[in-house]
């Protein structure tokens, strides 16, 4: 057996042992049953609710099964409640259905640079599926500082969990910092093979003690939409609103587009990126060259 099928199966036993322990009877019409010597549900609850042998969903927990069929794992997702994120990186690392291996961002295109330098009031930002900074506007400068896609700052999940002038200014750091990690985990998925990736994985769980803890939760979540407040040293509080739009089909590219969310927070966004693009002398877009 490869060293890779025995990963798979190692990863599909402790997501199912994470989202078994975080379930609790009533939530899917089961009756507690007593005094629980663990959390969640018990394993031959779940085999019950998916119509499979407990038997055969212990080996499966214990990493003893070979590859599950996507009907199984279909029903398995419905008793366990998942979410579609989680349905699908259930699929992923359960039959590893979608693309593996290292996949190269195609270069930026034109077009989107133009998009970019042509919202000069809004921060906008392209990212990859490891959350690398591959080129931004000056807006987005503006609001996440002059080093934004650069240098150290040239990673989202590596500017949360180890810069602490960033940590600081996000005021909603945990909740923005855990759907990170589960970002990172439905992208790694699909990626496994992927070394800076893993790299980039193993920095931060050696260097944010919250990284390393959430890490091990199994928390899956694939960022669309969302909204953070965010501290800024000029500009002061700013409630903000985030898109996250796929560009290119199968480049592993997103385009974040950054918005405010009430009129207190329009009027500060605008006077920051108006004072802001009074002191540039060149272009807004920056791209960042992937080593």
């Amino acid at each position: 057996m490869s060293s890779r099928v025995v990963r798979r199966r190692t990863d599909l036993a402790e997501f199912l042992r994470a989202v078994r322990a975080r379930l609790q009877p009533s939530q899917v019409g089961l009756p507690e049953g007593g005094r629980r010597r663990t959390p969640g549900l018990r394993r031959q609850e779940v085999a019950q609710l998916a119509a499979v042998s407990v038997e055969w969903y212990v080996r499966l927990e214990q990493g003893r099964v070979g590859t599950p069929g996507a009907a199984v794992l279909d029903a398995l997702a419905r008793a366990l409640r998942l979410s579609p994120s989680e349905r699908r990186h259930l699929h992923l690392i359960g039959r590893g259905e979608a693309p593996a291996g290292p996949q190269v961002c195609a270069p930026i295109h034109d077009s989107l640079r133009v998009l970019l330098d042509g919202m000069p009031l809004l921060p906008g930002y392209v990212m990859d599926f490891r959350l690398d900074v591959l080129a931004h506007n000056a807006a987005a400068a503006a609001l996440f500082g002059a080093d934004f896609g650069t240098g150290g700052a040239d990673n989202i999940a590596r500017l949360l969990f180890l810069s602490p002038r960033m940590r600081e200014s996000q005021l909603d750091w945990e909740r923005v910092a855990r759907e990170t990690v589960g970002n990172l985990r439905a992208n790694l998925a699909a990626h496994r093979d992927d070394a800076r990736l893993l790299a980039l994985i193993a920095e931060l769980r050696d260097g944010s003690p919250e990284f390393a803890t959430w890490w091990h939760d199994h928390t899956v979540q694939e960022r669309a939409h969302g909204t953070k407040r965010v501290r800024h040293p000029v500009a002061g509080e700013l409630a903000l609103c985030y898109d996250v739009l796929a560009t290119l089909e199968g480049s592993g590219q997103r385009l974040v587009a950054v918005t405010p969310v009430d009129p207190a927070s329009d009027r500060a966004l605008r006077t920051l990126m108006a004072d802001h693009a009074a002191s540039l002398a060149g272009p807004g877009v920056h791209p960042i060259v992937a080593a």
